[in-house]
């Protein structure tokens, strides 16, 4: 199985264990479903799960007769995923908060004088 993702670098787990970072190539011993897990910091966790369908020489009792063949088949599977980048935590400040925190600034100042300025 060999594993890429948009962007390289992140971390993939097979049914809940880690396996490695992109791009991986791993062997697998049996077809069926895995549950895929792709992580990076900075970008959105994906979980899905992945079926791995045995290729038609795998079939009973076609296999049978390809295990006895002087050949050997190799099944080769790529996956990629993309990952979207995670929203941002940060909001720059907007207008409003900036005015208000220097209102609150000069009415400290003032009551620390001994004045206090009306609030608006």
């Amino acid at each position: 199985m060999t594993f890429t993702t948009t962007p390289p670098g992140s971390l993939v787990y097979l049914n809940g264990q880690e396996v490695g970072r992109t791009p991986l190539t791993r062997d697998f011993t049996w077809y069926g479903i895995y549950d895929v897990t792709v992580r990076k910091e900075g970008y959105e966790t994906l979980k899905t799960t992945q079926t791995v369908s045995a290729p038609w020489y795998q079939t009973i009792p076609i296999d049978l007769v390809v295990e006895m063949l002087p050949t050997w088949f190799v099944d080769n599977r790529a996956y990629h995923y993309s990952l979207t980048p995670a929203p941002s935590v940060y909001a720059p400040p907007g207008p409003g908060l900036l005015t208000r925190a220097e209102q609150m600034r000069n009415e400290l100042m003032g009551s620390r004088r001994g004045t206090t300025q009306p609030a608006n």
